[in-house]
């Protein structure tokens, strides 16, 4: 099988590789470069583990255990608080 390389470097898989390999628009491929210069690709399945670190937390360094228990635990005074402290209580 052969496919035409593009000026933009861009490469149509022939259907009968798409299809064997279930490839659809937006699959992604590994392609790797051997020693004596034959190309291999391989399908990547998706895994959450490849977004891990995309989103940038809104703060700079990791809360502890503590931190984040001293927070949970000032929410929850807060929400459940008497009314009559200034604080309208939602009820949730």
């Amino acid at each position: 099988m052969f496919a035409k390389l593009t000026s933009k470097g861009q490469i149509t898989l022939p259907k009968e590789i798409r299809d064997r390999l279930g490839l659809d628009a937006g699959s992604m491929l590994d392609f790797q470069v051997l020693e004596d210069n034959t190309i291999t690709a391989r399908q990547v399945k998706p895994d959450a583990r490849r977004i891990r670190g995309l989103l940038k937390s809104p703060h700079p360094i990791a809360l502890s255990v503590a931190q984040m228990d001293d927070a949970v635990s000032k929410h929850l005074r807060e929400k459940h608080a008497p009314a009559g402290n200034g604080r309208k209580s939602t009820g949730r």
